[in-house]
């Protein structure tokens, strides 16, 4: 019988570099990344509901909060409820331009399927949210929604 035998030295093979580029360019990409494009300046505890059905597309929608704002707004704001447009607080009359703007941030195939969310916090009137809603109707952005939290029974 034939026995095979091992000559020489094996050599050790060469470390890698790509996985430590490779984990360079993840560490980097986390860490320059925002997660959240708005930050919410009102409270907004979203009321419950017993149907949820949750959005396909995210980035069609644009979002309204509505609320009293936050401690740190509260000296320059007071307590009434508020409108935020993307970062700052507005009035009904701003929605127009804000909605115009969303359009136009939009390619022309997803205007149509632009849809408004409307985080309101439970506590606030409804005749804000009813005001809100008619500016909506006027400038034509007819899909909303509202945010809400499933109910914590059944």
């Amino acid at each position: 019988m034939a026995s095979f035998k091992r000559s020489g030295k094996r050599d050790m093979p060469e470390l890698g570099v790509s996985s430590d580029i490779v984990f360079m360019f993840l560490f980097f990409f986390m860490v320059t990344t925002q997660l959240r494009s708005t930050e919410v300046k009102v409270r907004v505890r979203l009321p419950e509901a017993t149907e949820i059905a949750k959005l396909e597309r995210k980035d069609l929608a644009s979002y309204i909060y509505i609320g009293s704002p936050t401690l740190q707004y509260q000296n320059q704001y007071g307590t009434d409820a508020r409108i935020q447009l993307n970062d700052s607080f507005k009035t009904i009359d701003d929605i127009r331009n804000f909605i115009a703007a969303e359009r136009d941030a939009m390619s022309e195939a997803d205007r149509q399927l632009m849809t408004v969310s409307i985080k309101a916090d439970e506590n606030v009137r409804m005749g804000i949210i009813t005001d809100v809603k008619q500016e909506l109707r006027r400038c034509s952005a007819l899909k909303i929604m509202y945010a809400a939290r499933k109910t914590g029974g059944q």
